[in-house]
């Protein structure tokens, strides 16, 4: 018969409390510990609300604001697919020194043409505004500046004011039509 060691039982009572200190503390440094490669979300990677669930003015500036934000990095980083994911398939472009341009297809090759690498867009701080449209979305007007990125001395900023109706359908918000007009050199 094998003897017993008194000395067992009251090891493992003193290990017990020892690995349970180890488990926790290596628990609370995983916790504490910056998360390895995943980057926080931006603004524009906020999910937004469908139309029925915003509630009040102040979700629909948001929902407007990060949609703005949303497009416009598609758009400044010429990332065309997502830019084109933003817009119905015959959205209505008018530009007051562009002319109209018809259909997302149309709208795409034209930003593909004469944006991508040559201009980046700014909201103007302060001059968003978002207004609900009833059974539909909302529509968002605002300023923004056009900079062109190692040629400023030569074309300069430019600046303008748009607006954007915006239609919440089918699990979607997607631009309708936009007007872009006034047109104009900031002064130096």
């Amino acid at each position: 018969m094998k003897r017993q060691s008194k000395l067992s039982p009251i090891l493992l009572l003193l290990a017990i409390p020892c690995v349970l200190v180890l488990v926790l503390l290596n628990d609370a440094n995983a916790q504490n510990a910056p998360a390895q490669n995943v980057p926080a979300p931006t603004a524009s990677e906020q999910p937004i609300p469908s139309f029925d669930k915003i509630q009040n003015q102040e979700e629909l500036n948001r929902a407007g604001a990060a949609l703005d934000a949303a497009l416009f990095d598609a758009y400044n980083r010429c990332d065309l697919d997502k830019f084109a994911s933003f817009f119905v398939d015959d959205v209505e472009f008018y530009h007051d020194q562009g002319g109209v341009t018809l259909g997302k297809a149309a709208l795409t090759d034209s930003v593909k043409k004469n944006i991508c690498g040559k201009t980046t867009r700014e909201l103007v701080p302060g001059t968003l505004k978002v207004y609900y449209m009833k059974g539909y979305g909302f529509v968002e007007m605002g300023v923004h500046r056009f900079h062109h990125p190692g040629h400023e001395d030569t074309e300069g900023v430019g600046e303008g004011q748009f607006v954007h109706l915006w239609q919440y359908k089918d699990g979607a918000w997607k631009v309708t039509r936009v007007i872009s007009y006034d047109h104009h050199a900031v002064a130096k």
